[in-house]
Order: structure tokens, then C-alpha cells, then sequence
């Protein structure tokens, strides 16, 4: 009996700073509830690690409820976007497409994403591989997609998704995609939600 309340207890101290941690998101995104679309301008930063200088170009981010997310750099030449589960990216011109179902690395980031387009409705605690921290004024989630493969792991785009939102303003701050020998993070500035 005392070895069930021991365990009770530490289960229960685990679970507390997670369940602040998505009250702080619940809180964050709250904003997007009465929001129809949002927009922002941004700033895409392209790092690989053999290049000195990094490429910076400018762009938009529009959010449309109910999970349609589009980020546009350089006039249309390079696009990020999310209509629903079904995904398109556009680089330099040329479009590739896939879906969180045939490519289950997009699950959570549709996931996440349905999530703050709803306002904080529902809940993202099923997700294994989203870390929710906070960071002074931010809250962070951090998607880390899982396979069980090396192989998969090899064919995967990115090794990590960071997005960073302000608690006090809803607005998301940066998006960083994480690849092998560099990243790609967007930066949002000039936010209007309508």
C-alpha cells in the first residue's frame, strides 16, 4: 500500500510542470480562437554549416482556420505549406508533396499547428515526440519525429521542428526546421489577426 502512494505521488509531481507547461500554451495560443485568418511578414534564414553566409529572404505567413498554414518567400519561388494533411514545399521552384500520412514526421507539426489555429481546444499530451518548456517570455515545442529504422531516419527531411511562441502576444515567433548540415528557421514579424 505505501509502495502505491509512493508511486502516486512521483506520478503525480512528473505531472504537474507538464500540465503547466500546457496551460501556458493553452494560454499562449487563446488569441487564435476568435481569429479567422492571421498574418504576419517573414523572414526566412537558410544556414548550412559548409556555406559562410547565410541566404536571407522576406516573405508572408497567412493562417486560415481551420488548418490551412502558408508561408510565401520570394514571390512564390519558395513556399512551406499545410492544407490540412496534406503538405507542399516549394524550393528554388520546384514543389514537393507528401501528407502527415504517407510521411508521419508532419503528424505532429499538422498536429500542433490544428492546435493553435483552435485556440488551445483539445489537447497534444498524446504527441511523444513534442517537448513543451518554457523560456522566459516563450513557449517552445520542440518536435522530434521518431522511426525505428536508420534507414527512416536517413530519408527524413528535418531531425527537429522548434517553434517559439510569446505567451503575452500569441504571435509565434520563429519556426525552425532542423536538417543534416544546416537549418531553415522563418521569422514573424507585424502579426494582424482577423
Amino acid at each position: 500500500m505505501k509502495n502505491n502512494i509512493v508511486l502516486w505521488a512521483l506520478l503525480l509531481l512528473t505531472a504537474l510542470p507538464l500540465s503547466a507547461q500546457n496551460t501556458d500554451l493553452q494560454k499562449a495560443v487563446a488569441r487564435y480562437k476568435k481569429a479567422t485568418v492571421v498574418t504576419a511578414t517573414a523572414t526566412k534564414t537558410s544556414h548550412k554549416d559548409a556555406i559562410a553566409k547565410d541566404v536571407i529572404t522576406k516573405g508572408t505567413l497567412t493562417m486560415k482556420k481551420p488548418a490551412d498554414v502558408g508561408i510565401t518567400i520570394d514571390d512564390g519561388k519558395d513556399q512551406l505549406i499545410m492544407h490540412g494533411s496534406e503538405f507542399t514545399m516549394v524550393v528554388k521552384g520546384k514543389s514537393h508533396k507528401t501528407s502527415s500520412q504517407k510521411n508521419p514526421q508532419f503528424a505532429t507539426f499538422q498536429a500542433v499547428f490544428e492546435y493553435i489555429l483552435k485556440g488551445g481546444e483539445g489537447s497534444l499530451a498524446s504527441l511523444s515526440d513534442l517537448t513543451v518548456t518554457r523560456q522566459g517570455s516563450h513557449i517552445v515545442l520542440t518536435i522530434t519525429p521518431q522511426s525505428d529504422s536508420k534507414k527512416e531516419r536517413r530519408r527524413m527531411l528535418f531531425s527537429s521542428f522548434v517553434l517559439t511562441i510569446d505567451k503575452n502576444t500569441s504571435e509565434i515567433k520563429t519556426l525552425r526546421m532542423n536538417e543534416r548540415g544546416g537549418y531553415t528557421e522563418y521569422t514573424f514579424t507585424g502579426y494582424q489577426f482577423k
